[in-house]
């Protein structure tokens, strides 16, 4: 399984913040810089989305209330079982990410990315996955300060506007103004793609800067550290089981199952991000530790998956061929969903960064949730 540069960064931008984190007044800035970044993707995401089809999507409300039942009621009921896993696997800190990682909303691109490439229903997974998102700014929030403790995360009416104002907003208005800049933002995709990429790697950095300098870190130990990785592990399997064979017995077909799959599966790393570092404050590293090392495993996993979904004998007669046979498993993360068949492997975000607007090429409209 070939090895993500996109992952080779975040993973050096840690390492970059453990040795050179920002102090003073480059703290102020980096801060600064980070929460412009993230308000400037949603923004990105907003002028992308297509109205249409997110009212079209509607339409198609079993799929996303199961996405949203896996995402939002069985994560956070495995997150609350993990407590039974304290102090043995976990301490509390790395517990209480866990519990904030189970969450977060799910992912838009990468879902959307590997829908396309295992032929399911990409119109219903970029709804389900913007639906989520969208929801998630402000049920994230609530769900948090009320398992995790008002205290524990600093939860307050001026945390959630702050959430909205930087999350929300910037979505709606790029909303408004996507008759206008929609087409421009379309054709300069790959470009811009640069730009949400560079707004993870900037928030990462400033969230593990803050926690070098509030001396966090010497409460991780390889021990625990494992501990957790074997924790995720178990959840991403048991999540990938439940998503797919529920949907069966809801009696889903092949292409709504793929979706719910990808989509029920998977947290964002782009929204829990800039939550984490409003909740949580100097904390912010620790709790989003879970968060990133599950973000990245999500994608290697999904990536296998989604290439023998592409091969399985069911597989839909009217996919193109070339979604599934030629792509690259290292191009099915949160790249692009326009380019799902032939996308840059460096483009593994769950960053709003591709076309969402639009159904990858080879993906008839009229197969547009049925």
């Amino acid at each position: 399984m070939p090895i993500d540069p996109y992952i080779v960064l975040l993973l050096g931008t840690v390492g970059l913040a453990a040795l050179l984190p920002a102090r003073g007044a480059a703290a102020d800035v980096t801060s600064g810089a980070s929460t412009a970044a993230i308000a400037f993707l949603f923004f990105l995401y907003g002028a992308r989305l297509s109205t249409r089809e997110a009212l079209d999507g509607l339409r198609h409300w079993r799929l996303h209330l199961t996405v949203l039942v896996c995402t939002f009621v069985l994560f956070p009921v495995f997150g609350l079982a993990a407590r039974g896993l304290v102090p043995v696997l976990l301490d509390q800190p790395l517990y209480q990410g866990l519990l904030f990682l189970t969450l977060v909303p799910s992912t838009i691109q990468s879902s959307i990315a590997f829908t396309s490439i295992a032929r399911g229903n990409v119109p219903a997974a970029i709804c389900a996955g913007s639906f989520s998102s969208l929801i998630g700014i402000v049920l994230t929030p609530l769900l948090a300060a009320g398992l995790l403790g008002g205290e524990e995360v600093g939860f307050s009416t001026d945390s959630l506007v702050k959430i909205v104002l930087q999350l929300l907003v910037p979505f709606l208005a790029g909303q408004v103004l996507r008759r206008w800049i929609g087409g421009f933002v379309t054709r300069h995709k790959k470009v811009l793609g640069l730009v949400d990429r560079g707004s993870i790697l900037l928030v990462v950095y400033n969230a593990f800067s803050e926690g070098m300098n509030r001396g966090v870190w010497h409460q991780v130990s390889p021990v625990r550290l494992a501990g957790l990785l074997g924790v995720e592990a178990v959840l991403l399997a048991v999540m990938l089981v439940l998503t797919w064979y529920g949907a069966r017995m809801l009696g889903f077909g092949r292409e709504d199952r793929i979706a719910i799959q990808f989509a029920g599966s998977k947290k964002s790393l782009a929204s829990g991000l800039p939550m984490a570092s409003v909740l949580f404050g100097g904390q912010a590293s620790l709790a989003v530790l879970p968060l990133m090392l599950f973000h990245q495993m999500q994608l290697m996993v999904c990536a296998v998956i989604a290439k023998r979904r592409a091969r399985d004998p069911e597989a839909a007669t009217d996919a193109d061929p070339g979604a599934a046979t030629d792509a690259d498993p290292g191009a099915a993360t949160d790249a692009d969903p326009g380019a799902a068949t032939d996308a840059d492997p460096g483009a593994v975000t769950d960053a709003p960064g591709g076309s969402a607007a639009h159904p990858v090429e080879g993906q008839p409209e009229n197969r547009v949730l049925r």
